[in-house]
């Protein structure tokens, strides 16, 4: 058997696991109960993940799924389908009109950071920062990331804030962090 250690937030984790666990299935969470392979592209792996169809569909009317199955490295902070529904009523279906591309795609790029940050280096940065790291993304946001307990928290600049429900899901081109709440532009 080998050991295995896994860092959440800087509190490590021991535990002995089986020799087939370096099958790349075993390294990652599960997302909406599909395994995510670390080999695999961020666009890839979203792709079979069913609780980020919403996501996945948003991703490709922006067109920018060619962009994230680059090279990378990407921090993706990706909103669940649940997420998506919180929003008012008619929005993701305005938003994903082909008028509404650009509005789309500065919405999605609020989710994505240039650089690859796992949540314990995300947790060091908090802490760094005295409990409140800014978080520049790709697109025309800057969010604002918190620690709430053992969880880390995303507050965009409307004040909507996202949970990571699944942190460190590892990617070819960088790492996924799931999220239970749609972050927006500055309005």
């Amino acid at each position: 058997m080998k050991l295995f250690k896994y860092a959440l937030l800087g509190t490590a984790l021991a535990f002995a696991a089986p020799a087939f666990a370096d099958d790349h299935k075993m390294a990652n969470p599960q997302v909406g109960g599909a395994d995510m392979m670390a080999d695999k592209t961020i666009v890839e792996n979203a792709s079979n993940a069913p609780n980020l169809s919403t996501l996945v569909a948003a991703v490709g009317q922006a067109e920018l799924a060619e962009t994230l199955s680059g090279e990378g490295p990407f921090t993706v902070f990706a909103p669940t389908n649940e997420a998506f529904e919180k929003l008012p009523d008619g929005t993701v279906d305005t938003v994903m009109m082909d008028e509404n591309k650009a509005m789309l795609g500065d919405i999605l790029k609020c989710h994505v950071v240039g650089a690859n940050a796992m949540s314990d280096a995300i947790g060091k940065m908090i802490a760094d920062d005295n409990g409140d790291h800014p978080v520049k993304t790709l697109g025309p946001c800057t969010l604002s990331a918190k620690m709430d307990g053992d969880n880390i928290t995303l507050t965009d600049e409307n004040g909507n804030v996202a949970t990571v429900v699944t942190a460190d899901v590892k990617q070819s081109n960088g790492v996924v962090h799931v999220i239970d709440t749609v972050l927006l532009p500055k309005q």
